[in-house]
């Protein structure tokens, strides 16, 4: 190895210099001293840097209340799991955000997926990307496969099914790490979380929840319902408060064990977020919660790099998305709720409800079976024997018609006799055959 020799009269200076570039071009594995000297800490010169480093100050992506003033980029993640029916569903959604499209990256997971997740997402994405608007195409897109062995099915039951839940939760949770981790940029400043089958919300939801300026935030999210089941319910309960109850039902739980909410198994007696919405409240009302769901959540990507995360493990006898809420609160971040600012899941009938459904179906075939042959056996009547309404109408006319005769006939006491006879017998005859009409006309009836 080539040896540096030195002399008395080498002033310090100079052996310092030879040294480093000594180290800079010979030295074995020279590659962290370039990097050194490419962030400058050895210089203040700017073009000294390398085109391949990058310099993040991450004191410039904190989050603020009007990010999209300040061109702050947003990271939008999206879990998928046979998700192809939501998919169009969920573009007309991205189409729509008002929030500056180049601002946002998108980040997506197809896991578990036994449809055509993936090829239809590849399919709108390029359209989306290849739109004439120029505020249409997104900023940087990731899609990641990754299967976890989810074998809870996707109807509702069993993805609801009490007995799967803290199993399906700890796997929610690994996938939401894998895309975060694998998806999180140094320059993102916020990162939201959607799930593919949100119906209906507002276009300006990612600035709504923004200007509240928290480190994670949530909505209020419900569902709507045949208007036989009751026009529209609370869906997501997994935003909540605390409660001594739960507490109290957690110290007596095993060490693994996790509790979900809106469940009879587990009676924690917590304020949820989605029982307390009036139509009619302020939308910027503020809630403080301890668990969120994860329906829709925005928070500050500080919040993840911090080291929060979705704990695919018992947190507190919690997991997933309530299991983030609790473990950010613990490392004393804002976690809040806004109670009055909805937005809609999509409805999806249980068992239940399509067997009630299929029952209303045959009512209702039945009864239209009974109304079309009542018509039937009326237009028969009618054929048949006439209109009786219209059969008397006509009796009346005759009758005062022959009264008004008779009577022009009389002109003495006997003429009037035998005329009153005469109008008498006759009225006697329209009167019989009126009666006999009617007749006729029940017995087609019946």
């Amino acid at each position: 190895m080539a040896t540096l020799a030195t002399t008395p009269s080498t002033s310090l200076p100079t052996v310092a210099a030879v040294a480093a570039l000594f180290g800079l071009f010979v030295w074995p594995g020279g590659g962290p001293l370039l990097s050194v000297f490419s962030l400058g800490l050895f210089s203040d010169n700017a073009d000294v840097l390398l085109d391949t480093v990058r310099y993040y100050d991450l004191t410039n992506v904190q989050g603020t209340a009007r990010g999209w003033e300040r061109e702050e980029r947003i990271l939008l993640c999206v879990p998928l799991r046979d998700a192809e029916p939501h998919l169009n569903m969920m573009f007309s959604h991205l189409r729509n955000f008002t929030y500056p499209h180049h601002l946002i990256d998108l980040a997506f997971l197809v896991s578990d997926s036994k449809d055509r997740t993936l090829d239809v997402l590849v399919e709108r994405l390029e359209d989306l990307q290849a739109d004439e608007d120029p505020k249409q195409p997104y900023g940087e897109i990731q899609i990641i496969e990754k299967d976890f062995g989810q074998k809870v099915n996707q109807d509702v039951e069993s993805r609801h099914g009490f007995a799967a839940q803290a199993s399906r939760r700890k796997l929610m949770a690994q996938a939401r790490n894998w895309l975060l981790s694998a998806a999180l940029r140094p320059y993102h400043s916020w990162v939201y979380w959607r799930d593919v089958d949100v119906e209906t919300a507002p276009f300006t939801i990612l600035e709504d929840l923004m200007r509240h300026n928290k480190d994670v935030i949530v909505p209020n999210v419900w569902r709507p319902l045949p208007d036989w089941l009751g026009g529209e319910q609370p869906y997501d309960l997994n935003s909540w408060q605390e409660s001594e109850t739960a507490l109290a039902l957690a110290d007596t739980l095993d060490e693994d064990a996790v509790i979900v909410e809106g469940y009879a198994e587990y009676a924690t007696w917590r304020p949820h977020l989605a029982y307390l919405r009036d139509p009619y409240g302020d939308p910027d009302m503020e809630m403080d919660i301890d668990g969120v769901g994860g329906v829709s959540i925005l928070a500050k990507a500080r919040v993840f790099r911090s080291g929060v995360h979705f704990p695919a493990f018992s947190f507190e006898k919690h997991a997933e998305t309530e299991g983030f809420g609790k473990m950010a609160k613990r490392m004393q971040y804002s976690v809040v709720g806004l109670p009055h600012y909805t937005i809609w899941h999509l409805y999806e009938p249980s068992v239940d409800d399509i067997k009630h459904m299929e029952e209303m179906e045959e009512e209702r075939k039945q009864k239209e079976k009974e109304e079309k042959e009542k018509e039937e056996r009326e237009k028969k009547a009618k054929d048949a024997f006439g209109s009786t309404s219209e059969q008397w109408e006509k009796d009346k006319e005759q009758m005062k018609d022959l009264e008004t005769q008779e009577g022009k006939k009389s002109t003495g006491p006997e003429g009037s006799k035998m005329s009153n006879d005469n109008s008498k017998d006759s009225a006697e005859k329209v009167k019989a055959k009126s009666a006999e009409s009617k007749n006729k006309g029940k017995m087609a009836d019946a």
